[in-house]
């Protein structure tokens, strides 16, 4: 057993060896060095035999993923913010069965994570457990590909729940008249909430997620299209302007000097329901304004033209978003 030295600073430090690999540690006390030592020396011996996930668990896996790989995605903060979650504990508001967050990685079971699907799926819906899963799946099998902890992803084999419906709300013109007077909606622009409202008039007249428009830049404006550099797809595009897009976007002139709209996605978000409950609104989202804007210029453009102006792949996402009422179609027979 490795002996801890003490350093002129009061300190402890140790070293330890395991098959030719060294590593050392400074602590406060001996007893915390004496303790790194048993745990590290464990840990170089299931490195050397292939065995990491025997004493590595499944909260190391969340937090090794949370500090190296989330942070070279887009989404970056949302998945910090669910693998936090996956941390606390139930509640009496929100009761759940708990992740085996301290077992050996080894340890973790198919059942162990069919129970914590059933149990999330009496609290929230199946879209959160679909996303839940997506991301303690990836966790899991980076640790399996990339890490060598384990040799097998036991999420692979816990199926999914069906995929929810997709959302057909498109927000009617007296909800978007109610929302820009909640919003203080003219020009010039001098306060958040009417940037909010500015932004909101330009995702219905572009279907603009709210991460590209937060996005958006004066470098990225030209006279009749702004340019998206990356999109929730990963891919740019070119999203083209209508002569009420560019005025909307003209108006802004002033308000920030680098960004067209001076927002951050969680700011745009919190804003949006504030004002919405104001108003006197409910059961629509920011998103929303996505499918109002492709159900008004799907009657102008080609079904490619939308498929390009939108960033879609597959044509069959504008029969997602494409929400007409049976009473307009009948109207243009």
């Amino acid at each position: 057993m490795a002996t801890p030295k003490k350093t002129p600073q009061g300190t402890y430090r140790i070293q330890v060896e395991v098959r030719g690999v060294r590593d050392s540690g400074t602590f406060p006390t001996a007893r915390e060095a004496r303790e790194w030592a048993v745990a590290r020396k464990a840990e170089l011996q299931a490195i050397g035999s292939g065995k990491v996930g025997t004493v590595k668990t499944l909260r190391d896996a969340l937090r090794k993923y949370a500090e190296e790989v989330s942070p070279k995605k887009r989404g970056e903060r949302w998945e910090l913010v669910r693998l936090q979650a996956y941390e606390r504990p139930p509640t009496d508001e929100k009761p759940g069965h708990r992740l085996p967050l301290d077992a050996k990685l080894s340890d973790v079971t198919k059942a162990d994570l069919v129970a914590w699907r059933d149990d999330r799926l009496k609290v929230t819906t199946r879209g959160t457990v679909l996303r839940d899963m997506t991301l303690l799946g990836n966790v899991l099998e980076v640790a399996r590909r990339e890490w060598g902890w384990i040799p097998a992803n036991p999420m692979s084999d816990v199926t999914r729940p069906a995929e929810p419906d997709h959302r057909t709300r498109v927000i009617a013109g007296p909800e978007v008249r109610k929302m820009l007077r909640a919003l203080r909606y003219g020009w010039p622009v001098r306060s958040v909430g009417q940037a909010v409202a500015a932004c909101f008039l330009l995702a219905l007249s572009t279907g603009m997620r709210a991460g590209e428009l937060c996005a958006l830049t004066w470098a990225d404006v030209r006279d009749d299209y702004v340019v998206l550099h990356t999109s929730k797809t990963g891919a740019g595009r070119h999203v083209p302007l209508s002569p009420v897009a560019r005025r909307i976007v003209a108006g802004m002139k002033g308000w920030d000097e680098s960004s067209v709209f001076g927002l951050t996605p969680p700011t745009l978000a919190a804003m949006f329901i504030k004002y919405r409950k104001r108003a006197g609104l409910e059961g629509f989202t920011f998103h929303d304004a996505r499918h109002s804007a492709a159900t008004r210029i799907a009657q102008r453009l080609h079904v490619l033209d939308l498929c390009t102006m939108f960033g879609w792949k597959n044509p069959k996402m504008a029969m997602t978003y494409y929400q007409p009422k049976a009473s307009d179609l009948a109207k243009r027979l």
